[in-house]
């Protein structure tokens, strides 16, 4: 319980740092700090333990393909921003994630497995 709680207290300091940044003269850095690696660690840390290093090598380069959705949602975002609302342009970003997600996940299991 004990480790469920410290989970979710890192979640909640990355939104309130996102949401602190968004307000400063440094706005942009609110764009960094979701890629810091905090459910990256979780993720790592249940895995190597759970499943050994052969596993945690795995899961490390399947999330550096899962930066390919990422790098998707925000060249959808830069591209829309000036040309669709903030609703429309984070909906498009979003669904073209979703696909791209999907597209990735598709290829991983026909080529990793």
């Amino acid at each position: 319980m004990t480790t469920l709680f410290l989970k979710c207290l890192l979640g909640a300091l990355a939104v309130l740092l996102i949401a602190w940044c968004s307000k400063s003269r440094h706005f942009f850095i609110a764009g960094l700090v979701p890629l810091f690696p905090t459910f990256a660690l979780i993720a790592h840390a249940m895995v190597g333990s759970e499943r050994g290093p052969a596993a945690l090598r795995q899961t490390a380069l399947f999330g550096l393909c899962a930066l390919l959705p990422y790098a998707v949602y925000l060249l959808v975002v830069f591209w829309l921003s000036l040309r669709l609302g903030l609703g429309a342009t984070l909906a498009a970003a979003t669904l073209a994630w979703t696909l791209s997600a999907g597209a990735l996940l598709l290829g991983w299991q026909h080529w990793a497995t």
